[in-house]
């Protein structure tokens, strides 16, 4: 089925889908590493691209063909990518995208792995980066360097919920000369598009709303155009970070009821976020559904709705962090999101732990900060647990 004409639900359903000989209504699992050719002339055709045809999984896979197809087109991108992990989506990003001697400016609160993968490896081969807060456009212009080629940010942010300006920093970006990444994993497509605001590459980790089952994990990257498309695909086969064909209809298959998870996630989100909000045990909630949130109007207008992440602070500091994690009993304690299930994690010794104290402080990450992702559990029950955490001694 054409499909790039269809509404997110059926492009979610039926996008990618592979027309398999026997009639399967779902793209099979080609559980095989390699593939046979025709003859002679055509495995040399497809080695030199002037046939079609697949030639080994590394390189390419119908089944994870089919899961790249599908976020292409939700996210009306020119290609798609998918890695063995999100870290992998990352890792693939700045490979293709830097050399020696280059720039990048970055969110402060990006995810852990990304800023330290940056900071400890990439630093090795003679690539600098700059973190600041993204959510003030000026602090990107400040951190520009001659040499800046890659602008990486995560909005929404981990785990403080920040929100850039996708619009305003692909300007910035594209004026400067240097290309725009944006790690949309907190909100899916479902919530927001980075290419149509100008962003050259859109990254998931489909660990989380993507697949949404918390059983496996993965990445992926949209590229917005065919040549930036082309240095992704290379630098993934290069390294070998490709996703597996399980893998990929596990993904698939998942990402067919995103949206049904995202609505209902969040609608208990906001419900859960309010009665956070009024409970004398925390100092504050950061949740981008909330009118208080900083940058509340801006993603009103980027966003198609606020999410189910909530990040607030505990009044009693580290231990009433540790207290609360150990006192629910429908929330998991642990880290990931974006799964049918509630999650809760403590960022500072968690996720954040791999940076120092100092930069944590800077970018709001305090050691009384809890991390809720919220699931499609019943509202009622995921307050409850709360309140009995919060009420017990």
């Amino acid at each position: 089925m054409h499909t790039a004409d269809k509404g997110m639900n059926t492009k979610l359903v039926h996008a990618g889908m592979v027309k398999d000989p026997y009639g399967s209504v779902v793209t099979p699992i080609y559980q095989t590493s390699t593939f046979a050719f025709d003859n002679a002339q055509n495995g040399a055709d497809r080695f030199a691209k002037k046939a079609e045809g697949y030639i080994y999984t590394r390189i390419g896979n119908p089944t994870v063909a089919a899961l790249e197809k599908c976020m292409a087109e939700l996210e009306e991108g020119a290609g798609g990518v998918a890695t063995s992990s999100g870290m992998g989506a990352v890792m693939t990003a700045y490979f293709a995208l830097l050399k020696q001697g280059d720039h990048v400016v970055s969110t402060a609160s990006v995810y852990g792995p990304s800023r330290l993968l940056m900071e400890r490896h990439f630093s090795r081969f003679g690539v600098a980066s700059t973190y600041v807060d993204t959510s003030d456009t000026a602090n990107i212009t400040k951190a520009l360097r001659p040499e800046t080629k890659l602008i990486y940010i995560e909005t929404p942010s981990n785990p403080m919920m920040q929100i850039t300006d996708i619009q305003a920093t692909a300007g910035i970006a594209h004026s400067h000369g240097a290309l725009l990444v944006v790690d949309s994993t907190f909100a899916s497509p479902c919530l927001q598009k980075p290419l149509l605001m100008g962003a050259d590459v859109v990254l998931h980790s489909v660990t989380k709303y993507i697949n949404g089952h918390a059983d496996l994990v993965g990445g992926i990257l949209v590229a917005g155009t065919a040549e930036v498309y082309a240095r992704l695909r290379e630098a993934m086969v290069t390294m070998g970070c490709n996703m597996d064909p399980h893998q990929a209809f596990l993904v698939h298959r998942g990402l067919k009821t995103l949206s049904l998870r995202v609505e209902r996630a969040q609608q208990n989100a906001q419900a859960v976020a309010k009665w956070l909000a009024g409970r004398p045990e925390v100092a504050w909630v950061r949740y981008i559904g909330l009118p208080s949130h900083p940058q509340f109007e801006l993603a009103q207008k980027q966003m198609r709705g606020p999410g189910s992440v909530i990040s607030f602070e505990m009044k009693g500091g580290l231990e009433a962090g540790r207290q609360l994690m150990d006192r629910v009993h429908l929330a998991a304690l642990a880290v990931s999101l974006g799964g049918v299930e509630t999650l809760i994690e403590h960022p500072a010794s968690m996720t954040h732990a791999g940076i120092s104290r100092a930069d944590r402080e800077t970018i709001g990450i305090t050691d009384g900060l809890v991390r809720l992702a919220v699931g499609i559990e019943d509202a009622e029950d995921q307050i409850a647990d709360l309140r009995q955490a919060f009420e017990s001694r």
